[in-house]
């Protein structure tokens, strides 16, 4: 059965099926609609807009529907500059409240018609399952009040005046964009708090409401994911340490070491036969790179050029793989006080409370065993976001 949802902020005010808005659909078998939404419970369902890989509807309506759904959206514009005249704030009042039936039932009716015209025309996305994971996870991040505090930011500079004035305009959940990158890492849109491109200086403004906040990640994702695209066994300890040892045969210090990967490792003018031969940039092109597109393990086929493949190949890989074992953390957390917060790139952050410190190694655990081999972890903790120091965690 197709059907669409009307959420408020907090619930689901109502549910179109069977051509008609229902607010007791309980017992309703609800199987195909455009959007998720956290407020219906429909685990079985299969979503238009993941299928279609992350389309609006406007760019997922077919041409003969063009023309009706420029009339609905034009009536839905009106609707809010109408409201917007009178000074009435949505955020007060339910918006799906104040339109006519006859408008919803329509614009309803349209939304059946795309999610139909997606899944008879496209084909399912090979990595759809987990596109559908990562979204209801991402769901429960956005639906989540960050604990801000706005004492000791520096307002002498313009990027601390301005993180205070997105704070105290109410700027404290976090919501994600899945779809803006063509690897697949995570952006976050206009109306969410800056938490990907806040200043490093800042971070102490995100405070835990439970004890403690604890970041998690890999030890030189990108690199340990080189290697493993090419079956090369993960090193046990810093990898920076063992390419010293291995390649460099510990001529050179950690921070030297670092500087000549990274100047070579996406670079695919710069040459190192000695790198070359431990990582086999190469040979992971060779496999996954081929017909102009990147086709990655984790199913994305990404249209690239020479210059970038290596890139969008290493970092679309680790992104996923990281998402990937982010999914597993909150599994873990399900029916405990703690709680995943955020993420920023590879790095997982838990908002941790000191009754679940019996998880901690479970965690630790299930993160760096990966499907490609177990991936170092690092481990640190802070009482807020700008104290974090590193935990010692023998794996």
């Amino acid at each position: 059965m197709f059907f669409q949802a009307f959420d408020e902020k907090n619930e689901c005010a109502a549910v179109y099926a069977n051509g008609a808005l229902q607010q007791d659909y309980s017992g309703l078998e609800l199987g195909k609609t455009w959007g998720y939404t956290k407020h219906v419970n429909a685990p079985n369902a299969m979503y238009a807009h993941i299928w279609s890989g992350g389309q609006s509807l406007s760019e997922a309506c077919p041409e003969v529907l063009k023309e009706e759904y420029q009339r609905l959206h034009t009536k839905g514009a009106a609707f809010i500059k109408a409201f917007a005249t009178c000074k009435i704030n949505l955020d007060d009042v339910c918006f799906y409240d104040l339109v006519p039936n006859s408008y919803l039932l329509d614009l309803c009716d349209l939304k059946n018609k795309i999610s139909e015209h997606v899944f008879e025309t496209y084909n399912k996305p090979k990595n759809y399952d987990f596109l559908v994971g990562l979204t209801k996870m991402l769901a429960k991040i956005s639906s989540q009040d960050l604990n801000l505090s706005t004492a000791n930011i520096d307002l002498g500079s313009a990027t601390g005046r301005k993180l205070k004035a997105k704070i105290e305009t109410g700027h404290n959940k976090i919501y994600y964009d899945q779809w803006k990158t063509v690897t697949g890492r995570l952006t976050t849109k206009s109306d969410s708090f800056p938490i990907l491109t806040m200043d490093s200086r800042h971070r102490h403004v995100v405070k835990p409401k439970n004890d403690w906040i604890i970041e998690i990640d890999f030890n030189a994702a990108e690199l340990r994911t080189l290697l493993a695209l090419n079956n090369v066994e993960q090193p046990e300890g810093d990898i920076h340490d063992w390419i010293g040892e291995t390649v460099f045969k510990g001529k050179k210090t950690r921070d030297e070491v670092k500087k000549k990967v990274f100047a070579w490792l996406y670079n695919p003018k710069a040459s190192n036969k000695k790198l070359e031969a431990v990582f086999k940039r190469q040979d992971a092109l060779e496999e996954y790179y081929y017909d102009g597109f990147v086709h990655t393990p984790f199913g994305r086929k990404i249209k690239t050029t020479d210059h970038k493949a290596l890139n969008y190949l290493v970092q679309s890989t680790t992104s996923d793989l990281f998402l990937t074992q982010l999914m597993k953390i909150d599994k873990i957390l399900e029916n405990r006080k703690s709680f995943i917060s955020f993420c920023v790139h590879d790095s997982a952050v838990i908002d941790f409370s000191d009754e679940d410190r019996d998880v901690i190694k479970e965690i630790v655990s299930v993160f760096a065993d990966t499907q490609f081999g177990n991936f170092k972890c690092n481990l640190n903790a802070g009482k807020n976001y700008g104290s974090l120091r590193r935990l010692e965690w023998k794996q």
